[in-house]
């Protein structure tokens, strides 16, 4: 149920010191504006459906299917949300969960941490985010990233997202790093956008660097630890073209695997934020343990022939700019909606929607701590359908 990908030696330490352990499950939310292009994603059929799936997922994701929601969650183009597949984890297995604002942009309907961010503007403006804001986020991750470590020392802490259009901004952030991530990354429609997300992301990046030039050498784009290699202050560029969950879960990680497991819950995004905290690391010498940091995700992520994830994971590892970088092991739950009752899980085998909100982590972690094997994972994940199509009936 669990398939390893890149870096297996290390990826089976990791699983074999956790495994009987429970995690404990967080989420940070953030919008970015990149999600209103026509087109960009498919978690939400509309733009105007799109600035509610973070409130959506993440209201289901505390109260579940036995609860009438604020904001019901969006309708997709096909499949239905990710967030079923965590919470029928979370709740099954009574996993501690905390949730986390990291900027949106509707009132939130549910208990969650704010740390002070605003939502991104279009990272095509090359001026997503304010720099302070960036700081402070990152300042708060690498607080609650103890704090969370705190809690479980023997464990391991699963960091999840969602960020509708995250997998845009994450390309921006790859390839501001100088990871080759063209046409590599992953995406909610069954085949990838990759020309769409280009076009974007090389917008962001051209008006980043027109304004770093008008810049004095102070204020320079060019990382303070760096500027031997021309490599981008990565603090900077996540101002310039991300979005404010990327720096929020770098800081969580850094500091969290000091004390802990992390597992990075997610496909493309995750593997933006593992570069991004690398480089982080680096350009202002932050002591962190990449041996206990893995990424995880689903096998429709892993294996996406639209997107090509293990290669991605693997040149994160030979970059140029940041010598000292390293390639994270990539892992997989091996769930399968073939035999599934329900159309919109079976939606997932055609390719779309893929993961979310932790989905692919939850499932590797009920396998890590309970042996949940493909029947436990379908049984528990259709229970969580069949009570909300009742209620919606």
């Amino acid at each position: 149920m669990i398939r390893i990908y890149t870096e297996k030696e290390q990826g089976e330490a990791w699983l074999g010191r956790y495994r009987g352990h429970l995690p404990l499950f967080a989420c940070v939310l953030g919008f970015t504006e990149t999600a209103l292009i026509p087109g960009i994603s498919a978690a939400g059929l509309t733009p105007e459906d799109r600035k509610y799936t973070a409130c959506a997922d993440a209201e289901f994701l505390y109260y579940g299917a036995n609860h009438k929601p604020q904001y019901p969650l969006p309708p997709l183009t096909a499949g239905a949300s990710p967030v079923l597949i965590s919470r029928a984890v979370v709740e099954s297995l009574n996993i501690p969960l905390y949730l986390f604002n990291a900027g949106l942009t509707q009132a939130l309907s549910f208990p969650a941490i704010d740390l002070g961010g605003l939502p991104a503007r279009c990272l095509s403006t090359g001026t997503a985010m304010d720099l302070t804001t960036v700081q402070n986020l990152f300042q708060q991750g690498l607080l609650w990233g103890d704090r969370l470590a705190a809690k479980t020392p023997k464990a391991y802490v699963i960091l999840s997202e969602c960020v509708v259009g995250g997998t845009t901004t994450a390309l921006a952030i790859l390839t501001g790093l100088g990871i080759d991530a063209s046409r590599k990354v992953n995406s909610s429609h069954p085949i990838c956008n990759h020309e769409q997300k280009w076009q974007v992301v090389q917008q962001g990046l051209e008006r980043m660097s027109k304004k770093d030039k008008g810049d004095k050498i102070e204020n320079s784009i060019l990382s303070p630890q760096c500027l031997h290699s021309h490599a981008i202050d990565p603090l900077k560029l996540a101002a310039a073209v991300g979005d404010p969950m990327q720096v929020v879960v770098a800081g969580m990680a850094i500091a969290a695997s000091r004390r802990c497991g992390v597992m990075l819950a997610g496909g493309t995004q995750m593997l933006a934020v593992y570069a991004l905290m690398s480089a982080i690391a680096q350009a202002y010498s932050l002591f962190w343990q990449p041996a206990a940091v893995v990424v995880g995700t689903t096998r429709w992520v892993a294996e996406d022939p639209t997107g090509d994830t293990v290669n991605l994971a693997l040149s994160l590892g030979t970059n140029s700019k940041y010598p000292g970088s390293s390639t994270p092991s990539l892992l997989a739950t091996g769930l399968s909606f073939a035999n599934s009752a329900y159309p919109q899980l079976q939606a997932y085998e055609q390719g779309f929607v893929k993961e979310g909100v932790g989905a692919g982590a939850a499932c590797i972690a009920a396998n890590l701590s309970h042996n949940w094997q493909q029947q436990q994972l379908l049984r528990a994940i259709e229970t969580q359908i069949a009570r909300l199509s009742q209620i919606n009936s």
